[in-house]
């Protein structure tokens, strides 16, 4: 299917894991693009195939996902929170909400062949944001861990998050879709 004839918007849900590790440094849509693992890799293949649609597809690339039921407030109520220091690792998040909030904008002010970073405002480390968890809920935290130690008890996916530290810049969202976010930080977003 190269050709979608009639259809006046179109959007591919990618991933920020395409800008690779950048060692904490920050990222945009105008920054090169160099996954560091096989699936920021497929997920390049992926918008490149989108993009060569006529018309072209938006491109949506998406920070951690969290939202009711999936978030750090669950795996802290669940037993399964873990403090993982790795000194200077961030990840940037971004509420579902938030999420439907930008496609609605980007379906309201199309721009074919464009790419969108959602995220919020705020990257963190993912200790903090257990923390903040805990501290909502009333509980004491989990210990802290290095990553090191961590790794032992870790599945391969969930070390492969760990390969890639980036701030990633959400602009473009705001300045080109009037995106005004629900939850600009994971504080917000978890109470």
């Amino acid at each position: 299917l190269r050709q979608l004839r009639g259809i006046r918007w179109s959007g591919y849900l990618s991933t920020t894991g395409v800008y690779g590790d950048r060692h904490g440094a920050w990222v945009d849509e105008t920054d090169q693009l160099a996954p560091s693992g096989p699936r920021g890799l497929r997920r390049l293949d992926a918008e490149r195939a989108w993009l060569a649609l006529d018309p072209p597809a938006h491109l949506f690339r998406l920070a951690g996902i969290y939202g009711p039921g999936r978030s750090a407030l669950d795996t802290v109520r669940e037993g399964r929170a873990r403090r993982i220091d790795k000194p200077g690792q961030v990840f940037s998040r971004i509420h579902v909400d938030d999420i439907a909030g930008v496609l609605l904008a980007s379906i309201d002010r199309p721009n074919p062949g464009a790419a969108y970073n959602v995220c919020d405002d705020d990257p963190a480390a993912p200790a903090v944001v257990i923390e903040e968890a805990c501290n909502l809920l009333g509980v004491v935290p989990p210990p802290v861990e290095t990553f090191d130690q961590a790794k032992a008890t870790m599945s391969a996916m969930a070390i492969s998050f760990y390969d890639d530290n980036k701030r990633v810049r959400n602009d473009r969202i705001k300045r080109e879709l009037g995106v005004a976010l629900k939850y600009p930080t994971y504080r917000e977003g978890l109470r």
